[in-house]
């Protein structure tokens, strides 16, 4: 069990209707995609054509910081605001979204780029999975 399962577990309340599998796989989901998304900048710095990839750069700084933001907010479940939570999937799925294609488009020269597109596509997907259950 992860940890972000066993925090959900633990919580004394119920969790107002929200699938916890959905919930847990979207929170672990946006903890990974933040982490793959630093890397890879740090990597894209690293490139000999660093200046090319400066869209790549900036796009996955943006993707991780709504990432680490989000993964916060979904770990947090007292006072829960259905609206907020909802606003913050959405800007996680197009910031996923945005970082994932923008990587995907480097993938064939760049591995690092490929790891993190497809570590946006899960979260995207998690992240709108999330939305579908929220109702």
């Amino acid at each position: 069990m992860t940890v972000a399962a066993q925090m959900l577990a633990t919580y004394p309340k119920d969790l107002g209707g929200v699938d916890r599998d959905a919930l847990t796989a979207c929170i672990e989901a946006c903890v990974e995609c933040a982490q793959a998304c630093t890397a890879c900048a740090d990597a894209c710095l690293s490139e000999d054509m660093v200046a090319e990839l400066q869209k790549c750069i900036r796009t996955n700084l943006d993707c991780a910081d709504v990432c680490e933001a989000t993964g916060r907010v979904l770990s947090r479940h007292t006072g829960y605001d259905a609206n907020l939570t909802r606003a913050v999937l959405e800007a996680c799925a197009a910031a996923c979204k945005a970082c994932g294609d923008e990587c995907a488009s480097h993938a064939e020269m760049h591995e690092h780029c490929r790891v993190c597109a497809e570590a946006c596509r899960r979260c995207e997907e998690a992240c709108r999975t999330l939305i579908a259950g929220l109702g």
